[in-house]
């Protein structure tokens, strides 16, 4: 074997089909547009979901659910996560913040998954009666704002 007998294996290689080019192609003449209707016109094709001008089904159906415009979104914080963060001393939304657990200017709920050892003032918008208990038994205080 030499590298000017190398060859692509049978079937891998396939000539393209080039149409509107003469009878004798087999793709002459309406260049397998077959005759005259829309899909043989130029640019004649349709959208994905076109039922031939019936109503298309993505139209039909009702449409579910709704956005509730009043939603209040909060961050969550977990009791786990201001152990890790080491927090000392008073604790609000903005020292949360500026640590970077949660967006500046966001609401915080604080959920009681974890443990905490420390006596911590907690300040946020909401908290979860097992935050507040175990806050509590650490000898914190949960104080919402």
């Amino acid at each position: 074997m030499k590298l000017n007998q190398l060859k692509p294996a049978a079937g891998s290689r396939k000539t393209r089909k080039r149409v509107g080019r003469g009878h004798g192609s087999g793709l002459g003449k309406t260049a397998g547009m077959g005759h005259k209707g829309q899909k043989a016109r130029s640019g004649g094709q349709t959208f994905a979901g076109f039922e031939g001008g019936q109503m298309p089904l993505h139209r039909r159906l009702p449409k579910f659910g709704f956005t509730n415009i009043h939603r209040e979104e909060y961050e969550i914080v977990n009791l786990a996560t201001l152990e890790k963060f080491g927090l000392e001393g008073d604790i609000t939304p903005d020292t949360l913040a500026e640590r970077g657990v949660v967006r500046k200017g966001r609401k915080v709920k604080v959920l009681g998954q974890g443990t905490i050892t420390r006596a911590l003032t907690v300040t946020a918008d909401r908290f979860s009666k097992s935050a507040v208990a175990k806050i509590e038994q650490a000898g914190g205080k949960a104080v919402a704002r």
